[in-house]
C-alpha cells in the first residue's frame, strides 16, 4: 500500500557544509521524510518556511491567525529552493543555500544554522528529469540553479552527452560535479559584477556550437537571462515547448515577494509558447 505524503514536514538540522565562497548546504531530517517521495524530480524543490525561534511558534501555522495578532516583521517568511538529494533509508534532505553576506532571510539563516535547528518545509515539487530519449542535453543557470544542474547531470545515463553552461563570480564558486564525460560542464564567471546584470550566460549560449539531433534544455535562474534565452531557443533554433523546461527562480532588483507577486503579471511571465 503507499503510504500518504505529508502536507509539510518539521525537519531539524543535521548538519551544515560550507560548499564554496558563496554556497552553503544544509542536511535536514525528519521521520515524515520516510514518505517525501518516490520518484522526485532532478528540479524538485520544497517552499521553506523561516520563524523567528523566540516567538515559539509550532507548525501548521495558520497565517490568518498570525496575522491578527503578530506584527508584520514577525510573520513567517516562505521562501522556495531546490532539493540537491534526498535519501528515503537515511530521512534526509539536502538544501544547498546562496550566500551573500546579511543580504535576505534564507542566506543569513543558512551561515548560522546549527544541528537541531527547525524549518518546516512543504511536499516536493517540480517537472524536470533528464530524458534518455534524448539526443543531447543543455543545461544553463546561475548559482540559484547549480543544486537541479548537479542532480541532473547525476541523474543522466553514462552516454548522455551535452553541455552544463554554469555562471557563478569566479574560480572560488566552482564545485567538483558528478557527469558523464559526453556532458561538458562550462563555467562561466562574472568577475565581481552584480550577479543578474552579467551577459555572459546569454552570450556564450548563444554564441556555443549547435549540436545535432533533438535536444533537451533546461534553463532556470535570473528572469531576465531565462528569458531571452527562451527567445532565443524559441526564435532561433526553433525548439518546441516539450523540449524546453524554463523558470525564473529570481529577478535582479526586485524582492521575494515581489518577485512571487509578479509572476501573476506580464513582466513575470515567461511563455513556452
Amino acid at each position: 500500500m503507499t503510504r500518504s505524503r505529508a502536507d509539510y514536514h518539521d525537519v531539524e538540522v543535521v548538519h551544515t557544509q560550507r560548499l564554496t565562497r558563496h554556497m552553503i548546504r544544509v542536511v535536514l531530517t525528519a521521520d515524515s521524510l520516510a514518505t517525501f517521495g518516490d520518484d522526485l524530480h532532478t528540479d524538485a524543490y520544497v517552499k521553506i518556511t523561516f520563524v523567528k525561534p523566540e516567538l515559539g511558534l509550532t507548525p501548521p501555522y495558520d497565517l490568518a491567525e498570525l496575522r491578527q495578532r503578530l506584527a508584520p516583521d514577525d510573520m513567517p517568511v516562505r521562501r522556495t529552493y531546490t532539493v540537491r538529494w534526498y535519501d528515503q533509508q537515511k530521512r534526509q534532505l539536502a538544501i544547498d543555500f546562496v550566500v551573500h553576506g546579511d543580504e535576505g532571510v534564507a542566506g543569513p539563516w543558512a551561515v548560522a544554522a546549527r544541528p537541531g535547528d527547525r524549518l518546516v518545509v512543504s511536499r516536493p515539487g517540480g517537472a524536470y528529469t533528464p530524458s534518455a530519449e534524448a539526443d543531447w542535453h543543455l543545461l544553463a543557470g546561475d548559482e540559484a540553479a547549480l543544486p537541479a544542474i548537479a542532480a541532473a547531470l547525476e541523474a543522466m545515463p553514462d552516454n548522455a552527452v551535452g553541455d552544463a553552461f554554469i555562471e557563478v563570480d569566479s574560480t572560488e564558486d566552482h564545485q567538483e560535479l558528478t557527469h558523464p564525460d559526453g556532458v561538458l560542464v562550462h563555467w562561466l564567471h562574472r568577475d565581481g559584477v552584480h550577479a543578474g546584470t552579467s551577459t555572459v550566460l546569454v552570450d556564450t549560449v548563444t554564441k556555443s556550437p549547435w549540436r545535432e539531433g533533438r535536444v533537451q534544455v533546461f534553463v532556470h535562474g535570473e528572469r531576465g537571462m531565462v528569458k531571452e534565452l527562451r527567445n532565443y531557443l524559441k526564435n532561433v533554433r526553433g525548439l518546441s515547448r516539450d523540449q524546453l523546461s524554463v523558470s525564473g527562480y529570481w529577478a535582479y532588483g526586485r524582492t521575494e515577494d515581489r518577485f512571487q507577486a509578479e509572476k501573476r503579471e506580464p513582466i513575470g511571465q515567461i511563455p513556452l509558447d
